[in-house]
């Protein structure tokens, strides 16, 4: 609401300026008014006062009267009821012929007299802050980890499958196959895959979910032992780890994948490595433009794409008039985010 002598002084302003030549909306532009608005102030010759500071406000029709408000505490707080929501009480009133208000008017109601808490012993929902962004611009930056189920041939029984990988090169870095959850038996692989991929202390974040073998105190002290920065999802958030989802979703929808349960350890096993040795040495990954896992960890990938890329420069001076614009792009996927923001830059859109 703006006062009189504001109004006044706006307009001595907008006028100035079309004494001046210019154009009436443009004036009102740059005051951050509109045309319409100035037009209205002074229609009557003159710059009109504001006069909805005295308007008599009516309270609404429908508008409750004390005595009702008060009947709306006295039955949300009454033994019967002060465990539960509106929603609940107000259907019970009405099983027993009682209409007191809306079930948003009791809401509304307990809001005004600060009332509307978590009602009952359960713990309120609290808000779990988004993991903390992480970028890897080589290999052994950032790994991703979890675990999946693998079935067995008895009913209700499965093995599990522990999968460590490198969020920059796709590559699967480790693996092992178990018949049980255990922290120890992450610690273990952790261990073995630092010690094959030669990693340094304080340079490396390995991210899982937040099940019992990822937050075990075992797993916690062998990382920090060996210098490791872990890094957790959300509870029962699975796309805060969207690469070791990913990675799941490729293994068990692939062809190769068996059709049949595995019928013990051993042969889970086996089938686990000849997938790794096919997924790190032969499957061309979409993600960093279609090279292998193990040439992107090593650092190959870069002289691969300028190949492809001489190969489509030479194949459009053979035939020019067959490419109407630049030739496919092989340049060398940049730095890769795990759970970027919005301020991140330059992250992948594709997990796996």
């Amino acid at each position: 609401m703006i006062s009189t002598p504001d109004r006044r002084e706006t307009a001595v302003l907008i006028e100035t300026a079309m004494a001046q030549g210019a154009r009436q909306d443009k004036a009102c532009e740059v005051l951050g008014l509109s045309a319409r608005t100035y037009q209205r102030w002074t229609q009557q010759g003159g710059v009109e006062a504001d006069l909805r500071p005295l308007v008599a406000r009516q309270a609404p029709a429908n508008k409750l009267s004390e005595a009702e408000r008060q009947q709306v505490l006295d039955t949300c707080n009454s033994a019967l009821f002060s465990a539960m929501p509106p929603s609940q009480i107000v259907p019970m009133l009405a099983d027993q012929g009682l209409y007191i208000a809306s079930e948003s008017s009791f809401y509304r109601v307990l809001r005004e007299e600060d009332q509307l808490v978590h009602r009952g012993k359960a713990q309120a929902p609290r808000k779990v802050s988004k993991p903390m962004a992480h970028q890897a611009s080589a290999p052994n930056e950032v790994w991703s980890w979890d675990i999946t189920y693998l079935g067995t041939n008895i009913i209700g029984m499965f093995l599990r499958l522990y999968l460590v990988m490198d969020i920059y090169s796709r590559k699967i870095v480790g693996w092992e196959v178990h018949e049980r959850e255990s922290a120890e038996h992450a610690a273990t692989l952790i261990e073995k895959a630092c010690w094959a991929e030669h990693v340094r202390r304080e340079s490396l974040v390995l991210h899982s979910d937040n099940g019992s073998p990822m937050k075990g105190a075992t797993m916690l002290a062998k990382l920090q032992q060996l210098g490791i920065m872990p890094s957790f999802s959300r509870p029962s958030v699975s796309n805060d780890n969207p690469f070791s989802e990913s990675l799941f979703g490729t293994m068990k929808y692939l062809p190769m994948y068996p059709s049949k349960p595995f019928e013990s350890l051993e042969t889970a096993r086996e089938w686990v490595h000849e997938f790794v040795q096919w997924y790190n040495h032969q499957h061309r990954h979409s993600a960093i433009k279609f090279v292998t896992p193990n040439e992107r960890h090593q650092g190959l990938d870069k002289a691969i794409l300028a190949q492809r890329k001489a190969v489509y420069e030479t194949a459009r001076q053979r035939h020019p008039v067959r490419w109407s614009g630049e030739t496919r792009n092989w340049d060398q996927v940049g730095a890769v985010w795990l759970n970027p923001d919005n301020q991140s830059e330059g992250h992948s859109k594709k997990a796996a």
